[in-house]
């Protein structure tokens, strides 16, 4: 096995990681759920810290914060397989 790319990777976990955060704010105005669900969908955006539904400076807010997130995960990914790789 190769080592992983730092900045390929955690680029590409945040690149994802963003679209996957705008796919699930745009599902929440889709009314393709009861309006439980759609209640319970908004609620669970309202666990990030800061989160009020909707107004932009929480979508910045959202960006940012998952950006970090997923910033900082990557680049445990990388290290961890880095770093666990047998020489020989």
């Amino acid at each position: 096995m190769e080592k992983l790319s730092f900045k390929s990777y955690v680029w590409k976990c945040v690149i994802g990681s963003e679209i996957v955060y705008m796919l699930c704010l745009v599902g929440g105005f889709l009314p393709w759920r009861s309006q439980k669900g759609i209640e319970l969908h908004h609620a669970l955006f309202e666990t990030l810290p800061g989160f009020t539904w909707i107004s932009f400076g929480s979508f910045v807010w959202g960006l940012i914060l998952i950006g970090a997130i997923s910033y900082i995960f990557g680049a445990y990914i990388v290290w961890m397989h880095n770093s666990s790789l047998v020489k020989t």
